[in-house]
Parts: C-alpha cells; structure tokens; sequence
C-alpha cells in the first residue's frame, strides 16, 4: 500500500522533529510573503503550533534563516559526499546541478533572493549569504582540485578560479529560476554544464590577460 502524503501543516503532536517542521513552515511563509511581510505568528500558524511555543525554539526570524542556512550546508555536504569513489566526475556533477536547478522546487529559488536581498541592508542576513559563499566556493575547489589529481580535470586548470566561476553562473541560474518566466531549466542548465566542462577540461583560459596593465595591479 503506498502511504499517504504528509500534510503541508502537520498537527503540532504529529511529527517529532518540530524543529524541522518550524524551518519547512518558516521556508514556506517566507516564500509566499517574503521575510518582512512574514510575522512570527504565521509561522507559529504554518507550523501548527501557538507562537509561546514556537519561541521554545526560534527567538527570532533570523534565527530561522540560521536554522535554514544550516540546514543547506548539511544538505550540500551530502552533495559533495557523491563524489567521493566515483569514476564518472563530470557525469556525477550534472547530475548534482540538474537536482539543484531542475529538479527541486522553484521556491528554493525564490528563498535565496530573498535572503541575498535582505543581505544588502541586514548585517545577519549578509553574514550568513558570505559564510555560505565562501564555504561552497572552498568546497568546489577543493573537489575540482581532487578530479585534477585523479585526471578527471586538465593539469594546467586552476581550481580556485573555476570554482569561482562556477558560483558565478549559478547564482545567475538561481536568479533566472526564480524570476524569469521563460526559464528553461534542461536548456540553460546544459548550456552551463557545457561551458563547466570546457573549463575543467581546461578548453578555457582563465589566467588574467597580462596584456591589460589592470591584471598585474
């Protein structure tokens, strides 16, 4: 028998990870209503819970961007952990990107612009979306320079630089899945996947044009 969905507002006593279930309440509400629209009460209502109660566990909303933030480095940690023994790279890396920008939820999307674009005036806010940055671009270049030892990417790639570049283009993909009402999820992530490759393959130059008097500055 297959069971039945859960229900998108639980009964307060029915799931024992209330604090899972205040995050998905709050990453709901903060979605439909953006952060400063969204009360402490709605998500206390979202979560099926009284607001007293909901404080047992969060002081705040920021402390549930935390809570959320959190969460996605765990998530993205299992993500890195996919690599680890494969001996398809580039094939285990699409697939990875097609989960984050194809596959889940639109809204996922939407909740980072939401926290990018309370970061341009919330020092909480901007501390999190700089911690979490930094984490990931750390992390790809650590993992690019693993394929590069492994033969998986070109001798000559600098892994800090298509790190870089990889957080770039994502970014835009968030944005563009978030926004843009013509987004094309298979096409404008291939196309990424394509332009990812050729940098690892090291088809790319990304060494400064020693040319320009700017790149020894």
């Amino acid at each position: 028998m297959t069971p039945a969905p859960l229900p998108s507002r639980p009964d307060a006593d029915a799931t024992p990870d209330r604090h899972a279930r205040i995050l998905d309440a709050a990453e709901r509400c903060f979605v439909r209503s953006g952060f400063h629209r969204t009360t402490m009460h709605d998500v206390a209502a979202e979560a099926g819970m009284s607001p007293g109660n909901l404080y047992r566990y969060f002081a705040s909303k920021e402390a549930m961007v935390v809570g959320l933030a959190e969460r996605d480095r765990a998530r993205v940690g299992e993500d890195f952990s996919a690599f680890t023994g494969t001996e398809d790279f580039l094939e285990t890396f699409a697939r990875i990107a097609r989960k984050h920008f194809a596959e889940e939820p639109r809204e996922r999307a939407i909740l980072c612009l939401e926290i990018w674009a309370e970061a341009t005036r919330n020092r909480t806010f901007a501390t999190i979306s700089r911690d979490f940055e930094c984490d990931i671009i750390q992390r790809r270049a650590t993992l690019f320079g693993e394929a590069q030892r492994r033969g998986f990417v070109n001798a000559e790639v600098d892994p800090n630089a298509v790190a870089v570049v990889v957080a770039t283009l994502a970014d835009g993909l968030f944005v563009r899945r978030a926004i843009a009402p013509n987004f094309d999820a298979e096409r404008e992530v291939g196309y990424t996947l394509k332009l990812v490759g050729g940098l690892l393959k090291g088809a790319i130059d990304l060494r400064p044009d020693q040319d320009h008097p700017e790149a020894s500055s």
